[in-house]
């Protein structure tokens, strides 16, 4: 689905409506080139799931972890690993089977190996300030929550948006 986000405040709005559909173990893959909005919308995700630490890029650390109202949120950056092995090394799979909610950004580098996940693409928009956000589903994991998540960001929907559930 694409949705268009005319301000950091609609960006972080939407990030809190797809953090209303969140569950434990599930994975969420933020994708999109420097500076489109990944960490904003993570620090979305993680207001909304009642974190109230500073929510920053995980760059330099690799995985951040955050405790929320009914989850810990591990947020991890693979912008600067170079391999399979370094992405497995991080052990994220495990976070998400152990209960957490896993946002992984630069993720799509390792998509082949994340497995099921919701992936938030956010690239810059026309205007300033603006951001165009594509969220897809991969896997059967969304599947039954996939049509209410639509729905409910219909206000957000692009202009030129064909609403097709999935």
């Amino acid at each position: 689905m694409n949705l268009f986000a005319s301000s950091p405040i609609a960006t972080r709005e939407i990030a809190a409506v797809v953090a209303s559909y969140l569950r434990l173990g599930d994975t969420v893959v933020l994708a999109g080139e420097m500076g489109a909005g990944k960490t904003l919308v993570a620090q979305g995700i993680c207001a909304a799931l009642g974190v109230t630490d500073p929510v920053t890029s995980p760059t330099f650390n690799l995985v951040h972890s955050y405790v929320g109202n009914d989850a810990i949120v591990h947020h991890a950056d693979l912008y600067r690993l170079k391999n399979r092995d370094e992405i497995a090394d991080l052990a994220l799979e495990e976070f998400s089977q152990q209960g957490g909610i896993v946002l992984i950004e630069w993720g799509d580098v390792g998509d082949d190996i994340i497995g099921e996940h919701l992936e938030i693409r956010i690239s810059l928009g026309e205007q300033d300030e603006s951001r165009d956000i594509e969220i897809r589903a991969v896997g059967k994991r969304w599947e039954l929550r996939w049509p209410r998540l639509v729905a409910a960001t219909k206000l957000f929907a692009s202009a030129d948006a064909e609403w097709v559930d999935q």
